[in-house]
This record gives C-alpha cells, structure tokens and sequence, in this order.
C-alpha cells in the first residue's frame, strides 16, 4: 500500500471511526464525513475542510481503490465506504482491538498505552493497559507502528503509526537518539497536517 498523506489518514481514520461507532450512519455522506473529519473532539490537529476539499481526498483515494461510493445509481446522495482493511478487496487485517489502536492513531496522531486505553473505549475494549501494550507490540511486528523516545517528564513512550508519507519518525528507531526528536517529530506531524490543508485550499483556488 503506498504512503498516505494526513488528510487521506483523516479521512479514512474517520470512516472507520463511524463504522465502528455509528454503523446505523455508515456509510457516510459527503456532509457526515466532512463534519467527521472537522470534529473538534478526538482530532488532533482540529480542521476546518470544506466539501470540495474532502472530495478531492476522496476521489484520490477512490483512484487507490481504498474508499469507493456504495450509494445506488439512482440515489440522491453519494454514500462512502472505506476499503483500507478488513475487506475482500486487500490483505490488511486487524483484530477488533488493533483496529480501535490505528484509528485513534490516525486520527489523534502518537499517544501512550494509557491514552490509548481511555481513547478507543467508543470503539474497542481494553480491561487494562496491558492489553493495550501487547496489542502495540503486535502491531509493531507487524512493521504498522513505531515506538517514540519518552519525551521530558513523562513515565510512558508514545506510539504513532506508519501509513503516513512522512519519514518523521525514523529517528525514532535509530538507537541513541533522545527527547529532542521526540519533540521534533510531534511538530513535524503537526505541520505536515497544515501543509496538506494549505495544499488543498491552494489547488481549490487555482481551480
């Protein structure tokens, strides 16, 4: 699977969440799926996409065949599936609870066994953080996650996963590197969101 860029990972970090947590509401509209992906809760960072730039995202992602319109052809809105993993068309397969971790992930970007225990209870259910540790440690196997340096005053490492374009976190893995990258990689995130925001209200305008 190639590289995803954050509002793709936004995107379909949101439609799993909904399918998870709402399926009366799944598949999603145009509409839902906007408002998904610009909630203020459990987003992090918070966005502000409008209609046309969720559709470009979701046309590119249709052209990589990991979302597609379940919607009749008579019907009076388009209806969107996400095909990421756990479907007939792709050999990506996550249990219940390492599907609850890679949406959080997604969607909130690196975050401890503890934050992700108290996080993904709308969507799995972990009895204690232990759970949660060894079902990293799987996914880390997996070669899906990546395991951080513990920044300055904190008892736990954070994990981020590894379907995004960016190479921030290789520094992560390298042996001897400390709290300084850590830091870096968190605002590397942070601005690779922004970057791809600007990039689609700029390719909006020009249009």
């Amino acid at each position: 699977m190639d590289a995803l860029s954050a509002l793709e990972l936004r995107v379909i970090g949101c439609l799993i969440e909904k399918q998870v947590s709402t399926p009366d509401a799944y598949p999603l509209t145009l509409n839902s799926l906007v408002n998904a992906c610009n909630q203020k809760s459990n987003r992090d960072p918070v966005l502000s996409l409008s209609e046309q730039q969720v559709q470009q995202v979701l046309d590119g992602l249709a052209d990589k065949r990991l979302v597609n319109n379940v919607a009749g052809f008579n019907a009076r809105a388009a209806k969107y599936q996400h095909r990421f993993c756990n479907t007939e068309f792709g050999g990506l397969r996550f249990s219940a609870r390492e599907l609850g971790i890679v949406c959080e992930l997604m969607l909130r970007g690196p975050q401890t066994p503890g934050e992700l225990r108290s996080r993904t209870q709308r969507l799995c259910q972990f009895d204690e953080v232990s759970q949660v540790e060894d079902c990293l440690q799987s996914l880390l196997e997996q070669g899906y996650v990546v395991k951080l340096p513990r920044l300055p005053g904190k008892r736990e490492s954070r994990y981020a996963h590894l379907f995004g374009e960016e190479t921030e976190f290789e520094q992560a893995v390298m042996p001897g590197h400390g709290d300084r990258e850590a830091e870096l990689a968190q605002q590397v995130q942070e601005l690779t969101a922004e970057v791809a925001l600007l990039k689609a209200r700029i390719k909006e305008l020009e249009g």
